[in-house]
């Protein structure tokens, strides 16, 4: 399979396989959002995902993929950090404000650095239609930010932190799309990055959300939160490797935009899952999403 996605690389048939891996990470991805908000406490969620997947990736790490090359370590390091600290900042913004507001704000944030990223990194540039398509996303995401800002009636007084922490977080989104896209090209066999990366990144988290549960005074059963982290991880491995061989095949930037459509699914997954309302505005705001990234697509 790895010779056949770098037989797609620069290809037109890579370009098309680039735009449906990329709108098929913004679906998962606002699913993972999901269920990091959802039933259980974001650091206990986060831990258990990041165990499952860690744990599911260290024997193909090990015995299936080839090993990585010298210089792919300190690229392995970097992304280590890089994810660590994200990791941290959503937590932190989660358990301060709604989902519904947080996670817009963080996905809004990311395109639009990672566009100037992979500018400074890859030299991608974009023509000025492109660049209306972005302005038109970014529009729609900050646009829905604030009507669900405006909407929101409990745990206002958390809400400037969780923003705050939600634009921090959005840049770190831009840091580690460009940097994992660096890593992912650099190795001649992407799944062995992905291998490598789930295996590495899965070390820390399951290490504190271990000690937050031991701190609480009613932790919630193990059973059940163990079953989402592994049903997390599955969706890890899809959303996050379905990006990642986007950015291998096509442009960074154009696939960061298209993931952000995901803002779009997580908003629909906040009204139906987790019970938080909608209407007219909103489903306007959520079609300008999406307007700007089919602007930036058909724009190149």
């Amino acid at each position: 399979m790895s010779d056949w996605i770098i037989s797609l690389e620069g290809t037109e048939a890579g370009h098309r396989a680039a735009l449906m891996l990329a709108l098929l990470a913004a679906v998962l991805h606002a699913i993972f959002g999901a269920l990091q908000k959802g039933r259980f406490d974001p650091w206990l969620s986060r831990g258990a995902i990041d165990g499952a997947y860690g744990l599911m990736a260290a024997p193909i790490a090990f015995f299936l993929v080839p090993w990585p090359e010298p210089f792919m370590w300190p690229i392995f390091i970097a992304a280590y950090f890089i994810h660590t600290a994200y990791k941290l900042i959503q937590a932190m913004a989660y358990t301060r404000g709604a989902y519904t507001v947080v996670y817009p704000v963080v996905r809004g944030t990311g395109p639009l650095f990672t566009v100037i990223g992979a500018w400074l990194l890859f030299g991608e540039t974009f023509n000025w239609v492109q660049w209306l398509g972005v302005f038109t996303l970014l529009a729609g995401i900050y646009g829905l930010a604030l009507y669900n800002l405006r909407k929101i009636t409990v745990g206002r007084e958390t809400l400037p932190a969780a923003l705050g922490l939600a634009v921090l977080g959005g840049l770190f989104v831009a840091l580690y799309t460009t940097w994992d896209a660096y890593g992912i090209r650099a190795t001649a066999d992407p799944f062995t990055f992905l291998a490598w990366f789930f295996f590495i990144d899965g070390l820390t988290f399951p290490v504190i959300a271990g000690l937050r549960y031991r701190s609480m005074l009613s932790p919630p059963p193990l059973a059940p939160l163990l079953r989402m982290g592994v049903i997390g991880a599955f969706i890890a491995f899809a959303s996050f490797g379905s990006i990642m061989l986007a950015t291998r095949l096509d442009k960074v930037g154009e696939a960061a935009v298209l993931r952000e459509t995901s803002t779009v699914f997580a908003a629909l997954i906040g009204w139906v899952m987790l019970g938080e309302s909608t209407g007219p505005r909103r489903i306007a705001l959520m079609a300008l999403i999406a307007a700007g990234a089919v602007i930036v697509e058909m724009g190149g």
